[in-house]
């Protein structure tokens, strides 16, 4: 339910994210990304989801760097096909290892591809188990982290966001848990989601190592898009406890654009030789 959850049909725009050591230090990344669901597609491919493409902008290493993904609706019967174009050489390859527990560029290891919306991809590396229900303290209506007038210094403070911009509510969630299969590999032994009621949206997880400890929890702050209209992610929170470092994602506090919803697109523009085009302008 949350893979096929409503977004609008397409978005897009630009975006920054924070990974943030213990000590406090961080570094910006920005992207920009545009994700079209097949039925804004010009012509309907069978059995894909959606199409989406994220380009790099910044830090000076990262930037250029282009990814390119074909998400099936069933990928048991068809895997995710993805594409990176690399700027420092100058060439598109196939990229087999976009899922699971790839580490995404920029993340400093502190979260993995499939925790990218709060969840993606396949999931059938897991076993999985409904909870029950309960009612549970979520971000809900997480306007102010969106606010223009707020600057990233003062949202990235030591450990955690600063708790002054983080709003909550008591909010009815789906409690469904992903134990590994003994015949699959992941980092990841167990991991729990608790997924909103009304929208069937990911928005908090806790992911536990093999060994059963506790490793890692996220936050996904949720607010409405009346003008879209849809509820979607406002940012994204992945605390790694082990290190005491934490990555913030999905900002554009200080960005003069803003995300635009219901975006529709060719799929030719979404091709490994458009992506070669794209690359060597």
């Amino acid at each position: 339910n949350h893979l096929m959850r409503y977004t609008s049909g397409g978005v897009e725009g630009y975006g920054n994210s924070f990974p943030v050591r213990q000590n406090g230090q961080y570094y910006k990344i920005g992207v920009h990304a545009k994700r079209i669901y097949d039925r804004n597609m010009d012509q309907r491919t069978p059995n894909r989801l959606y199409f989406a493409m994220v380009f790099f902008t910044d830090p000076p290493e990262l930037k250029g760097e282009i990814f390119l993904v074909h998400e099936p609706i069933d990928q048991v019967i068809e895997t995710r096909s993805a594409w990176i174009y690399n700027a420092g050489q100058r060439r598109v390859r196939r990229a087999p290892d976009l899922g699971y527990d790839n580490i995404n560029d920029g993340s400093e290891g502190m979260y993995v591809t499939d925790q990218v919306d709060g969840y993606n991809g396949a999931p059938d590396r897991f076993e999985w188990t409904i909870l029950g229900k309960r009612e549970v303290y979520v971000s809900y209506n997480a306007y102010r982290m969106g606010d223009k007038k707020l600057k990233y210094a003062d949202m990235l403070t030591k450990g955690t966001v600063n708790p002054d911009y983080m709003r909550y509510e008591l909010h009815r969630v789906w409690v469904v848990e992903g134990k590994l299969k003994p015949e699959f590999s992941h980092i990841y032994g167990r991991r729990t989601f608790y997924l909103d009621e009304d929208s069937w949206t990911v928005l908090l997880e806790e992911v536990y190592t093999g060994r059963g400890d506790l490793w890692r929890t996220s936050i996904h702050g949720l607010a409405q898009y009346y003008d879209a209209p849809f509820p979607g992610y406002r940012f994204s929170i992945n605390h790694d406890l082990d290190s005491g470092s934490y990555y913030l994602g999905g900002l554009d506090n200080e960005l003069k654009t803003v995300g635009q919803f219901n975006v529709k697109g060719k799929v030719i523009d979404f091709s490994p030789d458009a992506l070669r085009r794209l690359g060597t302008k």
